[in-house]
């Protein structure tokens, strides 16, 4: 049976030279990184030499960088710590956020009292900077905005500069979720107003299990996790080196390449969206995914002409197939309430049919896209 990767918003393959690195530094450097013997100096200079090259690539300090177990954890650290510590009354954010700002933000309004305001969104899911900034002058409150930069189920890109301005202008501190964006678009933190982004590797062909916040520096941020002084006082626990110099390397080859790697995958997920138009017809695709100024090129979100009661068939067959993608966000794949992104922002009459995130990167190839048209075009017909 032929298998077909497509969910590579959910996890990334691993490039082959960030398994070869993390073996090395498994086997040659296995010393605790806060120990103070040659073995332990080792290890901690992998970690510095690590957050070194991330720095560069992001064009911020080295002390900026705090290395995560991933985003979720990065968003919790900045989203906790702005409320318990920053003073921050007031969280704007809206309804298509990733679960782990979302489900931290309902949390801390349980238990801090803080008020939550939703900003709207257009049509196509894109954010209201209109509406974003009447909610900024309405109150004078200490107020921190969390928004994603890349939808990780319709792929909208946010222009980070132009909130980031708001935010800044009407005193507020400006949290945004760029797990799905770093490794894929060049980013100049030190010249973006942004206050904390939260990030991880997996994203972008590197490990699981670790990550980085951007911490502005002078932020005032406090740790979330306690223990030891790990991570410049923000995050106790012994450090997974090998995990951090996989993140490095993988962070650095998807830089390095990008300026092959991306306009690739552009044109696999515009061929993709050209094969389905012609194919299937009635075929849409959701939020602003049909736009690579404003989307993402790493996915396409797309509504089949079918009727809702063929969607609980429509990814065990594309499964069946050995074709691998996604109805949203890995995270709520054990969930059967839908998506929360696509119930935002789609019509009843689109909420009525399925829809499927397919995910791409340059492991892809134009072969593999035409196998799931066809797959896809044989379950519509039938």
């Amino acid at each position: 049976m032929k298998k077909v990767y497509l969910d590579s918003a959910a996890t990334t393959q691993m490039r082959p030279e960030v398994i070869e690195k993390m073996t090395e530094v498994m086997k040659e450097s296995f010393g605790n990184p806060s120990s103070t013997h040659a073995f332990g100096r080792s290890a901690k200079s992998y970690i510095e030499n690590a957050r070194k090259t991330v720095a560069k690539y992001l064009n911020v300090t080295a002390a900026e960088i705090v290395f995560t177990s991933g985003g979720t954890e990065a968003d919790n650290l900045a989203l906790n710590s702005a409320v318990r510590d920053l003073g921050v009354k007031r969280i704007i954010t809206s309804k298509i956020e990733h679960h782990a700002v979302l489900y931290t933000v309902n949390q801390l309004q349980k238990c801090y009292d803080i008020v939550v305001e939703y900003v709207d969104l257009k049509e196509c899911g894109s954010i209201d900077l209109d509406h974003l900034t009447s909610l900024l002058k309405a109150s004078e409150d200490k107020t921190l905005v969390s928004l994603m930069h890349v939808n990780n189920e319709v792929g909208n890109i946010l222009d980070l500069h132009k909130v980031g301005d708001l935010c800044h202008e009407n005193g507020a501190l400006f949290h945004s979720d760029t797990v799905q964006s770093i490794g894929h678009f060049e980013m100049d933190l030190q010249n973006t107003p942004v206050d904390f982004t939260a990030v991880s590797a997996h994203k972008f062909h590197g490990p699981k299990g670790v990550g980085f916040a951007y911490v502005k520096k002078n932020s005032g941020l406090k740790p979330l996790i306690f223990g030891g002084e790990q991570e410049r006082g923000y995050r106790a626990g012994t450090e997974s080196v090998h995990n951090i110099v996989g993140l490095a390397e993988a962070l650095q080859m998807s830089y390095d390449n990008l300026r092959k790697e991306k306009p690739y995958t552009e044109d696999l997920k515009t061929y993709f969206m050209e094969q389905l138009e012609k194919k299937i017809p009635g075929v849409k695709f959701n939020g602003g995914c049909s736009d690579l100024v404003d989307s993402t090129y790493t996915l396409v979100n797309v509504c089949l002409p079918v009727s809702n009661d063929k969607a609980a068939m429509l990814l065990f067959q594309l499964d069946l197939n050995g074709i691998a993608c996604s109805k949203g966000s890995a995270c709520q794949s054990g969930s059967d309430k839908g998506s929360h992104v696509l119930n935002a922002i789609l019509s009843k009459e689109d909420l009525g049919k399925p829809s499927v995130r397919f995910s791409f990167s340059s492991f892809n190839t134009k072969e593999e896209l035409d196998y799931v048209v066809g797959v896809l075009k044989q379950f519509v017909a039938n």
